[in-house]
């Protein structure tokens, strides 16, 4: 619980911190010096982060970052994203997370949006400096640019936390984390929607980290565990699932800078790690390296994965080959705080891989099928569903009904022991590495390739990333593309992740007799 003199960030009589100012400062207080994060360059005991905090935050103040203004963070997973981040809300900001692999272009929609004062960006990272292709002349409302060093060592972020000295800055960042309440909005993630513009998605102090204690709370995290996290921070299986699952229990987070194989495996058994999570194609990956049973990997004791299908042998390994003794498996949403439901240690691999499990962090799960009908859209209801996506009343009254329930687009069904199964999705979203695709964005882009006439997108398997795109094209008359010319354009303005992996060209898109592209016939054809 808070102590005077710190933040509350509680409802009166309650003991536990809901606001990550008020968490914060129970866990310096309770395990001050505990590692709270370890990478190569840095390691900081709760006590220290805290410290670090505090200076960011009032270098925040000193920048001119008011009390619910928004701080972009857009860059990889360092040390210094654990402490902008948990700075912004010590300064009573929120934090809007941008994906590293963003085009510039891409990241300047969101900026702009959010009127974001601050960005604290990576310098370069893996050979490019997106950061310096950002049109600032037409981001008036951003001020600063905070350069963390990355692959080289330079950077601004010295110079930043210079400006938190100032002992009078520092209370008054004090004051306002003490300020933060519960239901004040702590962050805007982005999540692409059908019509190919991303949404924010607004989540209140408390959703953020309910989410995160009931998905820890599964695991059986406490803080003997130490958390591989090569899950991006951007995200939030990184965010939420990671920086504040460990904020909220005393884990030990060792964030990962890049996802690579063998160095993931070095990193469990240097850092003894016991916690990791992440999509099943990381494991599979894992599981299958040459170089596998040339490290300790015994103190592996929880996993859980998801975003996509998992096949039950892949559970087996990973509980008798990895000797993992938790494996779960779980759903959610960034509308729903980024949760829904999970799996429990006691379910067996089976249920694991073939279902999602049961809800959490006070959810309720409903199907909306036909009569007659097992399988209808999943619904979710309950007090951590999205506070509302940012400046889009309409969208948000789609995606949330008069009573309360959270329209998830995805299609399911629920056994007899209330475990959830995804059978397919009302959209026509798919998941590349963990990340979620919406086709309408890339046809988009693809509409504006010279010699396009019209384009479709849909997912495939991929052994690898689970599903990547392939896009399905009809050019016009005498136009001379190729799929090469096709790909290179597409990664030209998007991220990576979206780019299509393969195109067919067509003399005419499957169509219904209202004019809809049919993409179940696409399918078909792959």
């Amino acid at each position: 619980m808070a102590r005077s003199g710190g933040p509350d960030g509680g409802d009166a009589g309650t003991t536990v911190p809901r606001t990550t100012p008020a968490v914060l400062d129970h866990i310096s207080r309770a395990l001050p010096d505990h590692q709270a994060v370890v990478t190569a360059e840095r390691t900081l005991t709760y006590s220290e982060l805290r410290q670090e905090v505090r200076r960011a935050a009032a270098a925040l103040v000193d920048l001119g970052v008011e009390p619910g203004d928004r701080v972009a963070l857009w860059s990889p997973n360092t040390w210094h994203w654990v402490v902008a981040c948990l700075a912004t809300h010590w300064a009573g900001a929120v934090v809007v997370p941008l994906n590293t692999r963003y085009t510039a272009p891409e990241a300047a929609d969101i900026l702009a949006r959010t009127a974001a004062p601050v960005l604290i960006a990576m310098g370069e990272f893996l050979g490019a400096d997106r950061v310096a292709e950002l049109d600032t002349a037409a981001l008036p409302a951003l001020r600063h640019i905070v350069r963390v060093p990355v692959d080289a060592a330079d950077g601004t972020w010295d110079e930043f936390m210079a400006r938190g000295e100032d002992p009078a800055l520092v209370e008054t960042a004090d004051a306002r984390a003490a300020a933060v309440r519960p239901d004040d909005v702590a962050d805007v993630l982005f999540t692409s929607g059908t019509t190919g513009r991303s949404k924010g998605v607004l989540c209140a102090h408390r959703q953020s980290l309910a989410g995160p204690a009931a998905w820890a709370a599964c695991g059986e995290i406490t803080s003997t565990d130490r958390y591989l996290c090569i899950n991006p921070f951007f995200h939030n299986f990184g965010y939420k699932a990671g920086i504040l699952a460990c904020l909220q229990t005393g884990a030990t987070l060792i964030p990962q800078l890049t996802f690579d194989p063998e160095e993931t495996i070095r990193a469990v058994a240097e850092h003894r790690a016991t916690v990791l999570p992440g999509p099943p194609t990381i494991y599979q990956t894992l599981l299958d390296h040459p170089r596998r049973d040339d490290y300790d990997l015994s103190s592996l004791r929880f996993a859980v994965t998801g975003a996509a299908v998992v096949p039950v042998v892949l559970i087996e390994r990973m509980q008798t080959e990895l000797d993992i003794d938790i494996v779960l498996t779980a759903y959610g949403l960034t509308e729903a705080a980024g949760f829904g439901t999970m799996c429990r240690a006691t379910d067996d691999a089976v249920t694991v891989a073939t279902t999602c499990g049961r809800p959490i962090a006070d959810f309720e799960l409903r199907i909306d099928a036909a009569d007659g009908d097992d399988a209808g859209e999943v619904l979710l209801r309950g007090p951590n569903v999205m506070l509302g996506y940012l400046d889009d009343p309409d969208a948000t009254a789609a995606a949330i009904d008069a009573d309360g329930w959270l329209h998830t687009g995805d299609v399911g069904t629920v056994d007899a022991a209330g475990n959830l199964r995804i059978t397919d999705r009302l959209k026509d979203m798919y998941i590349c590495g963990g990340f979620n695709v919406y086709p309408a964005e890339i046809e988009q882009v693809l509409a504006r390739l010279p010699g396009v006439a019209e384009a479709a997108v849909i997912g495939v398997p991929d052994q690898r990333l689970g599903e990547v795109g392939k896009a399905f094209v009809v050019r016009l008359p005498d136009a001379e593309l190729d799929e090469q010319a096709v790909i290179a354009h597409t990664r030209a303005h998007l991220a990576n992740f979206k780019v299509p992996r393969s195109v067919e060209f067509l003399a005419a898109l499957p169509r219904n007799p209202g004019g809809k592209v049919v993409k179940p016939q696409l399918r078909e054809r792959v």
